[in-house]
């Protein structure tokens, strides 16, 4: 593979025992290139490469199927046997190396490492500053390793492919931050299958001593997972390791060669093995050096429908704490940690423990705060202050709704109804609501959270209430055709295929390839063909032409408005079909006044736009939209004011329109959805979030409607379905 920024630079070789020799041509590597063609299309280049082996006699085929899915392929290197790897460039041999030099890595290698002995002190032991007990809980909540970066992780897409099952955030008020990773198995159809990961690693644990630093980072990987309900006995590990530049210090190369002896006495211990993991990295920068770094990353498969998530579920329920007692050596009592986990997944398996927190930097205070936060609750505990702010890694809190009579489950307190706002811990009241916002404040300027809106003050524009009766004019069809063509970047079109097969829809997909002018113009061809050929044409999200400045969508557009596409366009709509686009699909409708004007190549200088959120960065995360109208077949069914909370995910999607065209798109029932006031994740104007065609035919919304199915989401309660899918193909069936 090379580099996507230079030409023959960058090539990585691989001779293997089925590869003894190479012959590479280094001119044949593609280079990046841009421009434009006969049919004003940019040319795209190949944003991700890699090395592809295949045996000669299937190139041909390999091309074929490539060139379909819009891939660049260049032939540039054939396998030898005479043992030597040669790199040519043109007809000039510049690298003739034989297969044992390679081998060699051009010289052997050796090193002497020192492990040095830990200090002697207690590592677990801490004491957050602050003169009251409010004050440390604070001091703890401002921490940069328990403080909330809520802003930061909302920046990556978590609900792509249709598979998240708890989200980053979970709650009513998605504040309380989850501590695995669950996703369902991408199959097409639907399946409670999915795998659970979770990772450990403590900084000032790593660097008083890393062979007790990557112990506790299995432990902790494997307590986050018992805490969401998965099976630890089954989980397999992979590691990242970062260290100082080593030299030839022993004691520096001790501290790796502690650190995996550390991680490899837990695998021995527990009987969970390595299945693989990454190369170690240097972490130095001029005198600065990281801390011993070995994180663990471990993964187990579970069922999407037996998985718990760690906000408080209950008033009333009990809270315990199932502790974990290392050994005298400070290292970890496995025999103890297997009897906890067991305990835990025994009773989370019955439904008796409800949701679980597994101890990590924050100790049993930032549990009991952070599973408060969401769903509002408060707690009501006594316990001493040690057992409070303790690394206690291995341990879990967790929730019952009965009692849990053991020996392992230490009793703190209960839930309690979080009306007066309170934590209560020996007989102290602290106010929840100042813990969530020294938390929130430490990172805020850089990653914030929210921003207050922009744009201009709310509309008083009452819509028509009233449903117009929509009925496809043709024969009833049972199983309604939608069109999903793939341009470059999109993303959502397997979660836009699976929302509509579910509702009963047939799909074909088609990828629109551009690598050059012929491809484009049988690109047109094609789709023209497919769109004159189905009901629905469906514009599914991504990042078209890698979200190219000033408005992603663009290029969607363009072939919008390709006169031989448009033509199809109109005709569709005339014999009653459907269009809808979502998040990058909609933005395309707008941009090629599909939206809200009906017909592609109708904009004007007044026409709306999508611009970059206010809050100037990717929001993903849930939000809750009403319904602004009944005047659409994909609205069929829904009532003005009906609320469904839903995924967002996208760095432009701020809907700007001036009052005139809003007021009309109001007054017309052409706005379909709106944010519910303080749920407006990017600044839209007038909170609105989608938009439809005069005639209604054609929706468009930023909102990803088709991420939801069964089994995800399930630490957000909240009307999670919005059915535009089956409400579209229920107007075929003429139902």
């Amino acid at each position: 593979k090379n580099s996507n920024d230079c030409g023959a630079g960058g090539v990585s070789v691989a001779i293997g025992e089925l590869a003894p020799g190479l012959e590479i041509h280094l001119d044949r590597v593609p280079v990046k290139y841009s421009g434009l063609n006969a049919t004003e299309l940019a040319i795209s280049e190949s944003q991700e490469r890699m090395a592809v082996v295949v045996a000669a006699a299937d190139r041909a085929e390999f091309e074929r199927l490539a060139s379909q899915d819009n891939i660049e392929v260049s032939h540039v290197a054939d396998v030898t046997g005479d043992g030597r790897m040669r790199m040519y460039y043109g007809s000039t041999l510049v690298a003739d190396l034989s297969r044992d030099f390679i081998d060699s890595a051009g010289a052997v290698h050796h090193a002497r490492a020192s492990v040095a002995a830990p200090v002697q002190k207690d590592p677990f032991t801490r004491t957050p500053a602050g003169e009251s007990l409010g004050e440390r809980l604070t001091s703890l909540m401002q921490d940069p390793n328990v403080c909330s970066q809520k802003g930061l992780v909302e920046m990556f897409d978590s609900t792509i492919g249709r598979s998240t099952v708890l989200m980053p955030y979970g709650g009513v008020t998605q504040q309380t931050e989850t501590q695995v990773s669950v996703q369902k198995l991408p199959v097409d159809g639907y399946t409670d299958t999915a795998s659970m990961m979770a990772f450990g690693f403590n900084p000032d644990l790593s660097s008083w001593s890393p062979y007790h630093g990557a112990a506790y980072s299995v432990v902790e990987a494997c307590a986050k997972v018992v805490a969401a309900g998965g099976d630890w006995s089954g989980m397999r590990f992979s590691y990242q390791e970062y260290f100082e530049r080593l030299g030839s210090d022993p004691h520096r190369w001790g501290k790796p060669l502690s650190a995996l002896l550390g991680a490899l006495r837990m695998q021995l211990a527990l009987g969970l093995p390595s299945i693989g993991g990454k190369d170690s990295m240097s972490g130095s920068f001029e005198k600065l050096d990281v801390p011993p770094t070995l994180i663990a990353f471990g993964i187990t498969p579970v069922k999407a429908s037996k998985v718990i998530s760690p906000e408080f579920k209950w008033e009333g329920n009990r809270i315990y704490l199932v502790r974990h007692r290392p050994l005298p050596d400070y290292m970890p009592d496995t025999e103890q940690l297997k009897a906890g986990w067991n305990f835990v997944r025994d009773h989370i398996a019955c439904g008796d423990i409800v949701s679980a927190w597994a101890i990590g930097f924050g100790g049993v205070a930032e549990a009991l705060v952070k599973m408060c936060w969401g769903n509002e609750f408060g707690a009501s505990v006594k316990t001493d202050e040690r057992t409070l702010f303790d690394l206690s890694y291995g341990s879990v809190v967790v929730e019952s709704c009965v009692p849990l009579d053991d020996p392992r489950a230490e009793y703190l307190g209960v839930v309690t109804d979080g009306e007066d706002g309170l934590l209560r811990i020996n007989g102290s009241r602290i106010d929840i609501d100042s813990l969530k916002a020294a938390s929130d404040g430490v990172f805020s300027r850089i990653y914030p959270q929210n921003c207050p809106p922009k744009g201009p003050a709310p509309l008083r524009v009452k819509a028509p209430e009233t449903a117009k009766k929509f009925r496809y004019p043709g024969e009833a069809v049972e199983h309604p055709l939608v069109y999903i063509p793939v341009f470059p970047g999109t993303n959502c079109d397997y979660d836009t295929a699976k929302a509509f097969r579910a509702a009963g829809a047939c799909v074909r997909s088609e990828v629109f390839c551009n690598l050059s002018s012929e491809d484009v113009r049988a690109s047109i061809s094609s789709m023209a063909k497919s769109i004159s050929e189905c009901h629905i044409l469906a514009l599914a999200g991504g990042f078209s032409e890698g979200d190219e400045p000033d408005g992603s969508g663009k290029f969607i557009a363009s072939v919008l408005c390709n006169s031989e596409i448009s033509a199809e366009i109109d005709a569709l709509l005339r014999r009653g079909g459907l269009i809808l686009g979502i998040c990058n699909g909609f933005q395309a409708l707008v941009k090629s006044g599909l939206l809200p004007y009906g017909k592609a190549g109708s904009v004007t200088k007044d026409s709306p736009t999508l611009f970059r959120n206010d809050i100037n960065r990717h929001v993903s995360r849930l939000v809750t939209t009403r319904v602004s109208s009944v005047s659409s077949p994909w609205l069929a069914g829904f009532r003005i004011g009906d609320t469904h909370t839903i995924a967002v995910s996208h760095g432009e999607g701020k809907f700007v329109v001036g009052e005139d065209l809003a007021r009309s798109l109001f007054e017309h029932g052409q706005v379909a959805f709106q944010y519910v006031r303080g749920d407006n994740p990017n600044g839209s104007w007038y909170d609105i979030e989608g938009i439809l065609s005069p005639d209604g035919r054609i929706l468009g919304k930023m909102g990803h409607s088709e991420r939801f199915e069964k089994g995800v989401f399930r630490n957000v309660e909240a009307e999670l379905d919005q059915p535009i899918f089956s409400n579209a193909v229920k107007y075929f069936q003429h139902k």
